[in-house]
């Protein structure tokens, strides 16, 4: 088993949703002795927000498995964007990195049209890209805070899978990020856990209605990762404590996670669909 960490030193990051190349210790993105089994041989893989954290974890993981990858990013992420696809085209496959803000419709459907256009089709989708801003209390979320959220969490994955849907034939997949504060929710991500929340509801939505075309919907609730979106979110002290309340009494890290998504993937899973698998370490949520 990986020794993984189970104390962060505090730090603090200005802007979300975050650079994985600011943080220390750098998450661990796959394990040097995870060996991939050509479960995605042939397939292409969009992933949003795949620049870092549980985005760039699943796209090493998918590519150690045989699947191209584009990655869609914020323009500020291009720098961690470019260091995942060169990870990516270490493993031996192509890696397109698009940057784009994917709350708009016409932007979702530009980025999907690139990536056909440079990798000829797309086989999985993965709508991960999110951000969150801590607050003490509902009256202190803004409007622009609110609308924000849920245009990153809730509009671009709407967006997104709408502009990918004509080019997904049978077979393919569509898998989601959602959070345990989706199931749970959380005292001072209130509108953020709203929108994981409506993330499991489309999740579930979605999968009831493209079972006919024979295109698998389900999602992974992700607990207290070590992302870059931890230090853009929370205080020095709060980071310091981050994960702490888990049964395993530590943060996971991205390559615990992105396993899962290999499994929603890929053709394990051929008789699962509008489910939510949690990765959280046995969490109990606290203020």
């Amino acid at each position: 088993m990986a020794n993984y960490p189970t104390d962060l030193p505090a730090q603090k990051q200005d802007r979300q949703p975050g650079l994985q190349s600011d943080m220390h210790p750098q998450p661990v993105s796959i394990r040097d002795d995870y060996r991939g089994a050509g479960k995605l041989a042939g397939r292409v893989a969009l992933i949003s927000g795949g620049d870092s954290g549980i985005g760039r974890a699943v796209a090493l993981h998918f590519a150690r498995e045989g699947s191209d990858v584009a990655i869609v990013c914020l323009d500020r992420e291009a720098d961690d964007a470019q260091i995942t696809a060169q990870m990516v085209e270490d493993e031996g496959r192509q890696c397109v990195a698009l940057t784009a803000d994917l709350g708009d419709d016409k932007t979702a459907r530009a980025v999907v049209e690139q990536t056909v256009d440079a990798l000829g089709r797309v086989d999985i989708l993965v709508n991960n890209a999110a951000e969150q801003h801590p607050q003490p209390s509902l009256e202190e979320i803004t409007p622009e805070v609110l609308e924000r959220t849920f245009q990153s969490n809730v509009f671009a994955m709407f967006y997104l899978t709408q502009a990918t849907l004509p080019h997904l034939r049978p077979g393919a997949s569509i898998i989601n990020t959602s959070s345990v504060t989706g199931a749970r929710g959380k005292p001072t991500l209130i509108d953020y856990s709203a929108t994981k929340g409506a993330v499991q509801a489309f999740t579930f939505s979605l999968a009831s209605n493209l079972a006919e075309r024979g295109i698998r919907v389900n999602a992974v609730a992700p607990g207290p990762i070590w992302t870059p979106l931890i230090p853009a979110s929370f205080s020095e002290d709060e980071v310091a404590q981050f994960g702490r309340n888990t049964l395993m009494g530590r943060p996971g890290q991205p390559a615990e996670v992105a396993p899962a998504y290999v499994f929603l993937a890929c053709d394990d899973s051929s008789y699962i669909t509008g489910q939510i698998i949690h990765v959280n370490g046995g969490t109990f949520m606290s203020a």
